[in-house]
């Protein structure tokens, strides 16, 4: 049983050190297949390697690995159906005789993809002019459903070349809904810096729209530490919170303008909040990451944040070392401190070396996040 995982270029050693660690803890131990720079990883689970695979049995596997949500470096997984190497131009017959082979369910949606990478992109047009014909001949031969459904598993077709793909399966509430896995975003014209794009990504990927909706909403209060020139204070504006702004810099003046925004000229590592405490922490400092990791931590123990949202700077080398035991370290000093706690990482694709943390310790706000779960 092979799983794929898609991350970006460069990241492969990391997020297989990170499955790595999540699979021994199960007692689960397999073998990787990739190469630097790819934006890829294969992992073999030689435990789970009948053939051919039913859906029941996939999910059953699935139970057993980590989920998407757990990595911090995966964009994607999927479970591996088949190697396909093209004889002709027709690869839709070939693929066609794939289902005819196998017990394959109808599925919801299929996706043409490529690597992240430099390699993978000059693939992008012909995977793009491939989608649409191969999901018409598709339908009409019963093996995708008339409309698509984010209720049902997708079909996958991984090209490294044109003539060759891995197809594979996303499992339904374990996967991304998105192509590449990436969500892309357009740069708000009224931002004044792309650093915007990293709050709104996370905050699309850490909540659904019922809990983006009920978790920033008017009325609320944020900081914003290291705000200039305000690209993660715009993101709180659109929501209608106060954001009180906390740098040495200057915030754009459009922002200023709406009213919604106090700033305090003031280092962020000595700045505390105006009413004793706010909803929101929001930090995107370029700082170490201990010791961002421990002003967040400082905020919520002691009740001046509610939740916050912060960004990790990663070194070049061997991220998963240096963040797994922040993260651990935060995780266990909240439990200690907290009954309940959401908490969750992810490098996202508009972050860089870096990751985005999300941390909610309020009672009522995360019971909002639970109730708008589904």
């Amino acid at each position: 049983m092979d799983l794929l995982f898609y991350c970006r270029g460069g990241y492969e050693a990391d997020l297989l050190a990170e499955l790595e660690q999540a699979l021994g803890q199960k007692g689960l131990f397999g073998y990787a297949k990739m190469s630097k720079n790819s934006a890829f990883l294969r992992y073999c689970l030689p435990q789970h390697n009948a053939q051919p695979y039913s859906l029941e049995s996939l999910k059953a596997i699935n139970e057993q690995v980590p989920t998407l949500e757990k990595l911090v470096f995966a964009r994607q997984k999927l479970h591996v159906l088949a190697d396909i190497e093209f004889d002709s131009e027709d690869r839709i017959s070939t693929l066609l005789k794939m289902f005819d082979a196998h017990a394959l369910p109808m599925f919801s949606d299929v996706f043409v993809e490529y690597p992240d990478s430099e390699e993978g992109k000059q693939l992008a047009k012909f995977c793009k002019k491939f989608t649409v014909p191969l999901r018409n001949k598709l339908r009409q031969q019963g093996h995708l459903h008339k409309k698509p459904s984010n209720n049902q598993p997708f079909l996958h077709l991984f090209f490294q070349q044109s003539g060759k793909c891995i197809v594979a399966i996303s499992i339904v509430n374990d996967r991304s809904l998105h192509h590449l896995g990436i969500q892309r975003l357009k740069m708000p014209s009224a931002a004044p810096s792309r650093s915007t794009l990293k709050l709104e990504e996370a905050i699309h990927l850490f909540f659904n729209e019922r809990q983006a909706s009920a978790l920033f909403s008017q009325g609320m209060r944020a900081a914003d530490l290291g705000a200039c020139p305000g690209g993660w204070t715009y993101q709180l504006i659109q929501r209608k919170i106060v954001v009180e702004a906390v740098d040495h810099g200057e915030i754009a003046e459009n922002l200023m303008a709406t009213g919604l925004v106090e700033y305090y000229s003031q280092d962020g590592f000595l700045y505390k909040p105006q009413h004793s405490n706010v909803d929101w922490l929001v930090c995107d400092m370029i700082e170490q990451p201990t010791r961002v990791s421990e002003l967040m931590l400082q905020w919520l123990e002691t009740g001046k944040a509610n939740a916050c949202i912060f960004n990790l700077k990663l070194p070049m080398n061997k991220r998963h070392k240096v963040v797994a035991p922040i993260l651990s370290r935060l995780e266990k000093a909240l439990n200690d401190r907290f009954s309940e706690i959401v908490i969750k990482a992810k490098h996202l694709y508009h972050n860089r070396d870096e990751i985005s943390v999300l941390i909610i310790v309020n009672t009522q706000m995360i019971s909002s996040y639970k109730e708008n779960k589904r």
